[in-house]
């Protein structure tokens, strides 16, 4: 089989592939986790070409606008924010010469875990409606970013890969980062329009992208917001319903209004079990990362496997650091044969790698994902 007709068998849950599909999610690597690799490799091979994994990532293309978003916090010289709250007490933070910030205008400065840490929210100084309607949005939304897109989707296929394209902090994620967690999540309870606008300004870019997305032909859309903790829900069920669940739903039908055939991924690191419901009538298909170390994975396949396939499940807080290659090559083994009988897996860590997972786990990770058949098969 190839790389594509594996992971859509599997995905679709057509069928039962040779073997599940695996990779790496994200790339794989932390900055430092990424040197190992160079260093242990010796190649300048991307990691899903050197490992040769089932997937391949594209993102949009480069945007032609230049926004300085500098203007909504103070400088290291002392200018003021253009606008902020009268009645905000707190030491809004100052710009250095560190500063990176997004194309949404979030600002993160690094950390010394090459974790970046977002320290500057362009909304948090904001007051009224009319104020988030005209901000500065991105232009993931514009046509010409997706023309490569296209090209590359097209050339990934025809050397037998799938293709996923990369949305990733869809909508919750996206809104709290602009504005701030904790100024956003008081808003769901004493500022509802500021928070429904903020929403559905994130929202009508994404449904632009995902119909860009569609129209190039990727076989996967890649969302992701997480909305739980590893303990539980980050807000109340009926939140979510309110707030986000729609706009996600109305970006999923907008994918699947062009091709009724693409797959729906969704990533939420946690505690995700009472939330599943929600995700699966919002319109996913693929669940991810079904983090081991703290979901039942034997209920949640048992309950949802014929609605959801499973992406993930390998764990980064567990196996991967603290156990020995053999324990990682059974957990390997183990997790395909649980998640993947029938079909319906993806086999992948939970997260990124890093530093304290030993080099010689991520080999057996890879030797035992790339030979892997699933239990079915077996």
């Amino acid at each position: 089989m190839t790389p594509r007709e594996r992971v859509l068998m599997s995905l679709k849950r057509t069928g039962v592939p040779d073997r599940a599909p695996f990779q790496l999610i994200l790339g794989g690597f932390t900055g430092a986790m990424r040197r190992t690799y160079q260093k242990e490799t010796g190649s300048d091979l991307p990691p899903e070409e050197y490992f040769d994994f089932d997937t391949r990532y594209l993102n949009p293309g480069p945007s032609e606008k230049q926004t300085d978003f500098s203007r909504f916090f103070r400088s290291t010289e002392g200018r003021e924010a253009s606008r902020m709250r009268s009645n905000d007490l707190r030491e809004w933070p100052t710009l250095g010469n560190n500063v990176t910030f997004s194309e949404w205008g979030v600002g993160s400065v690094p950390t010394r875990f090459e974790i970046p840490d977002h320290k500057y929210h362009p909304l948090a100084g904001m007051e009224t409606v009319d104020e988030v309607n005209g901000f500065d949005w991105p232009d993931f939304d514009a046509a010409y970013r997706y023309e490569a897109v296209a090209k590359k989707t097209a050339e990934h296929q025809a050397r037998g890969y799938a293709v996923c394209g990369q949305m990733a902090q869809t909508v919750f994620e996206t809104a709290w980062l602009m504005r701030g967690m904790e100024t956003f999540m008081m808003d769901f309870y004493i500022n509802e329009e500021l928070a429904h606008a903020i929403c559905e300004n994130i929202t009508l870019i994404r449904i632009k992208q995902a119909e860009h997305y569609a129209r190039a032909g990727v076989d996967v859309l890649l969302l992701g917001d997480d909305i739980v903790t590893q303990q539980g829900c980050m807000m109340s069920p009926d939140t979510y319903r309110e707030f986000i669940k729609p706009c996600v739903a109305r970006i999923i039908a907008a994918a699947k209004a062009i091709n009724p055939d693409i797959i729906i991924f969704m990533h939420s690191c946690g505690k995700i079990e009472p939330m599943i419901p929600d995700l699966i009538e919002a319109g996913i298909d693929v669940l991810n990362p079904v983090q081991p170390e703290c979901n039942d994975l034997v209920m949640i396949k048992k309950t949802y496997g014929d609605r959801l396939s499973f992406w993930g499940g390998i764990g980064v807080q567990s196996v991967l650091p603290h156990g020995t290659p053999d324990e990682v090559r059974e957990m390997v083994r183990s997790t395909s044969a649980l998640m993947g009988e029938g079909g319906g897996y993806l086999c992948a860590p939970a997260h990124l790698l890093d530093p304290a997972i030993p080099w010689e786990n991520v080999l057996a990770f890879i030797d035992a994902a790339s030979g892997n058949l699933c239990k079915s098969t077996q």
